[in-house]
């Protein structure tokens, strides 16, 4: 028995060695040049085995391989798709070289990539910002619709925004400090090098760091992995800008071990779909590598991306059913020319160096250092200047606004019931005009000046210049054919300058740089120690500090992979820094401004795991979970960092809870997944600035508005369903639910410059806690909680193509006012509750707008052309077909802050104060020529 038993252990070790013996090795390469193709994705289908080819285009399969018949799945975006079948028997090696991928003539993905990462991520009125950065061609079909079909319409993946999702650009990580967002205009108009991304999602384990719960996008630019070849593009649209233009050349890998990538770009239209955006923007960037053995390899990186435009308003419905969803208040006419008085301006490059240290067949480690600075500036025009007269500042214009409340036809239908002929020339005004009258500003300022006086009106730019260091190191190990580790350290240095910047004017050659809503003239100064300062153009006022932050993260993460079962263990620990240096001593904090003020630290830490179980080669089942604590944001963090060093009072860390499972299902002819997932988030913190009518009774005054200890709760499910009906004819189906609500009552706090008006309201020095703000249950205004859409897509043998998808949006919700749920609202201001509160009413009053549910209906189609060695492309896309007219988001103003305020307001035919809204565009049109060679 015991020599049985011996003889049966011996046996099956030697299975085990030779199983583990089994190797698949091969290369791929291109079909037109014969060169070798890298980042191709080598995949053994109905398992879950993938590798990627090398610089050679070599690729070896080193782990548990199933044996018996399989078929090897080639995939790269620009490529078609090749299956090769093989047998794999136990022992042996099997080789299967110089397999062929023919370029995609008809590929679309990358001017996906185009029409997306041009237009809506760089739209602040656009929800394209939240899809995390899914921009890679691997996508499944619900990732492809939500990314390239419901991103106009503000939808965020499950709810939440792109804080909760890392963008890397070889391997260093491109989310902001201040907000935790990607700035993607800092890559825009790139594309052409942009195809190479590694993406995660969800929960899923990265190569790169430990990520969020919307997962990790790594977008690879290093010159030897970028598909060698030169292509040039033009484009034409009517969404953001009008015209492109694009160049784009890449070595590969030359026998000198040499290689290097450039493109150039140009994006540029004097206006968008809505009214006097501008848009102007240059793309340069250049990639060099050197391979300098087998082992190592440098790589430098350089991006800058320069780019100007033009924003766009939302609008009272009042104002938008005079004009229409194209009208945009910011602008006038010029010298006969249109001149938006807000304009973003980004103008920060990005350098990057690599080195690549492969150890063996089995080990390697990345270090990466980046470092990126310059500014980002937002304009907009001041009218309260004034003049010093008797040591009493006096002056000041009017609100040059045309869509200013006190110039609408609902303020003189409230204020003069008797005479509505007022309302009748407000709306005949409106209408004629309605735009912004520079010459009227440049009279006012330049007749003042006659007088020896300074400017009433000016424009000027809140801007933020930073300077960034960001250092890494990201470690890989095969330990054995099935279990690998990662790991990781990053250390990220930022200092970030904050002030004000006088851009023009507007005919008068100073301005006075005080507060002029304060009480006295020493509250007036915005700085003390240089007092009734006169500024010119070029310098910087109204407020100036410097935010300093430094972080420290580290990760490691075990991946197990096994025939029928694979799981995964991932830890991290995070140390963040914040502190506050005020440059100017402001008036009315005048002990509590000037210099550093207190060192803030946050201590975070996160653990997730996974498990994936492959029933079959077409079924697949996967549960993920995973915990993160975090530091909050610097935006978040300081209540008015522009004024003090006032902190979010009881600040601590956010925690997030998440969870989700998937089912998924693949076949020759169809592909599935069901994902259902649950996501809380607690002690969360929001920061908002508005003024408010009826603070603490019939006071008027301009807050900063506190959310602390927010708590969120989101829950749904996903679906997509994806068949090849034909050779030539795919459909698509995909649905998302959810159900995004604050979960409990966060604590409301107001805070204002000291002055009579916000002591009379009963604030203490400046701050009034309001305790909290029933705000449980209502909904997230974060876009379409429901989406669904139903597409289809022919692919004609002669390389051209045609689809069309039909996209349904319900559950939008406008966000609400959190004042108007606080005690504020029924209290007067003797502290009573109003005589006559009628709760039923109030509950009407306070209950949230849902948005009307909509369909869109979008068109794709193009064409391509082999003509000797080069390829033209023609792709156009009609987004909104049916031009339908819809809301996308909106808040609720905060000026009608009390019970009676509101009851009034909504009584009229016309509320003075009604929400502003977003509307989607309507029909737009996209068009794209592509020569590649």
């Amino acid at each position: 028995m015991k020599k049985a038993l011996v003889l049966l252990f011996v046996t099956l070790s030697c299975v085990k060695v030779a199983a583990q013996q089994t190797l698949i090795k091969g290369s791929v390469l291109n079909a037109v040049s014969s060169k070798p193709i890298t980042t191709v994705v080598v995949e053994l289908e109905g398992t879950n085995l993938s590798v990627t080819t090398n610089e050679q285009g070599l690729f070896v399969f080193d782990m548990h391989v199933p044996l018996g018949e399989q078929v090897i799945k080639l995939s790269k975006l620009g490529y078609v798709t090749k299956r090769y079948p093989i047998v794999v028997n136990e022992g042996e090696l099997v080789t299967i070289f110089d397999m062929i991928l023919d370029p995609d003539r008809s590929s679309t993905d990358d001017l996906f990539v185009i029409t997306l990462s041009d237009d809506e991520l760089n739209d602040d009125t656009s929800g394209a910002d939240n899809m995390a950065g899914l921009l890679a061609s691997s996508l499944d079909v619900f990732q492809r619709t939500a990314a390239f079909e419901f991103s106009a319409s503000f939808f965020r993946m499950r709810g939440l925004d792109s804080r909760n999702a890392s963008v890397l650009i070889n391997g260093i990580e491109m989310n902001k400090g201040y907000n935790g967002r990607p700035q993607w205009s800092n890559w825009g108009g790139i594309n052409d090098v942009l195809r190479n991304q590694e993406l995660t999602l969800g929960l899923a384990p990265s190569n790169y760091n430990f990520g969020g719960v919307l997962g990790t996008t790594n977008i690879n630019v290093r010159a030897s992995q970028v598909k060698s070849g030169g292509g040039i593009t033009y484009s034409s649209s009517n969404r953001s800008y009008t015209n492109r233009i694009m160049a784009t050349y890449a070595s590969g890998l030359l026998k000198n071990n040499w290689a290097y990538t450039i493109s150039l770009g140009r994006r540029w239209g004097n206006e968008g779909y809505q009214d006097a955006t501008s848009y102007s923007s240059n793309s340069f960037f250049t990639s060099v590598e050197k391979k300098l053995s087998d082992q190592h390899s440098l790589n430098i990186t350089a991006i800058y991306t320069p780019n100007k435009r033009g924003k766009s308003s939302p609008n009272t419905q009042e104002v938008y059913n005079i004009k229409d969803i194209k009208y945009n208040e910011y602008w006038g006419l010029q010298n006969g020319e249109k001149r938006n008085s807000r304009i973003k301006e980004v103008n920060e490059p990005v350098f990057i160096l690599n080195h690549n240290w492969n150890l063996n067949s089995k080990t390697s480690l990345n270090t990466n250092v980046a470092y990126q600075f310059g500014s980002l500036g937002n304009s907009r025009l001041d009218y309260n200047g004034t003049d010093l007269v008797d040591g009493i500042p006096q002056g000041g214009g009017s609100n040059p606004s045309p869509a200013y409340y006190q110039k609408l036809p609902s303020y003189f239908e409230r204020n003069y019931p008797d005479n509505l002929e007022y309302a009748y020339l407000a709306l005949k005004l409106f209408q004629a005009n309605g735009q912004i009258n520079w010459d009227t500003m440049y009279n006012a300022n330049i007749n003042n000046a006659q007088q020896g006086g300074n400017a009433i009106y000016g424009l000027y730019e809140d801007r933020v210049d930073d300077t960034q260091l960001t250092v890494n190191s990201i470690f890989n190990k095969d330990i054995n054919a099935n279990i690998r580790v990662n790991a990781g350290v990053n250390y990220k240095s930022l200092l970030s300058k904050n002030y004000a910047h006088v851009l023009d004017l507007l005919g008068a050659s100073t301005y006075l740089d005080i507060d002029t809503f304060a009480n006295t003239i020493d509250e007036a100064q915005n700085d003390l120690r240089n007092p009734n300062r006169l500024v010119m153009v070029g310098d910087k006022f109204k407020y100036h500090y410097n935010i300093t932050a430094n972080s420290f993260d580290g990760y490691a993460q075990g991946l197990f992979t096994y025939s029928n079962v694979d799981f995964y263990l991932s830890g991290s620990i995070n140390r963040t820094h914040y502190q506050r240096e005020g440059l100017y001593q402001n008036g009315g904090f005048p002990n509590n401004s000037f210099g550093r003020g207190k060192k803030l630290a946050f201590t975070g830490f996160g653990g997730k795991a996974g498990l994936t179980y492959k029933w079959t080669g077409k079924h697949v089942f996967n549960v993920n979970l995973g915990y993160i604590n975090r530091a909050p944001t610097i935006q978040n963090t300081y209540s008015n960092a522009r004024e003090n060093h006032n902190i979010v009072p009881n600040i601590t860390t956010e925690n997030i809870s998440s969870v989700d499972g998937s089912y998924i299902f693949r076949s020759p002819f169809v592909k599935a997944k069901l994902t259902g997932y649950f996501t809380k988030i607690t002690n969360a913190n929001d920061i908002a600035f508005y003024f408010a009518d009826g603070v603490g009774g019939d006071n008027a005054i301009f807050v900063q508005e506190i959310l602390q200890g927010i708590d969120k709760k989101y829950f749904g499910a996903e679906l997509g369903v994806e068949a090849q009906v034909t050779t030539t004819i795919k459909l698509k189906g995909v649905a998302a639910l959810g159900q995004f609500t604050y979960n409990n009552n966060p604590k409301l706090y107001l805070t204002t410059e000291p002055s009579d008006d916000a002591e009379a309201a009963g604030f203490v020095n400046g701050i009034k806690d309001f305790r909290e703000t029933k705000l449980k249950n209502y909904r997230l205004s974060n876009g379409p909680q429901n989406a669904y859409a139903l597409g289809f897509e022919y692919r004609d043998p002669e390389y051209w193509w045609f689809g069309a998808t039909v996209n349904f949006f319900t559950n939008t919700y406008l966000d609400v006012s959190p004042l108007k749920r606080s005690s504020n609202f029924n209290t007067d201001f003797d502290g009573n509750v109003f005589n006559d509160y009628d709760e039923d009413l109030a509950k009407q009053l306070l209950q949230q707008e849902r948005f009307d549910d909509y369909m869109v209906v979008n068109l794709v189609g193009g064409k391509s052309w082999k003509i000797g060695k080069y390829y033209l492309g023609l792709f156009a896309s009609i987004n909104n077909v049916l031009d339908e007219v819809y809301k996308t988001g909106g808040f609720e103003q905060g000026r009608t802050a009390n019970y009676r305020e509101l009851r009034d307001d909504k009584a009229l035919t016309t509320p003075v104060f009604g929400p502003k809204y977003w509307y989607g565009r309507g029909t737009t049109y996209f068009l794209n020529l592509n020569l590649r060679f």
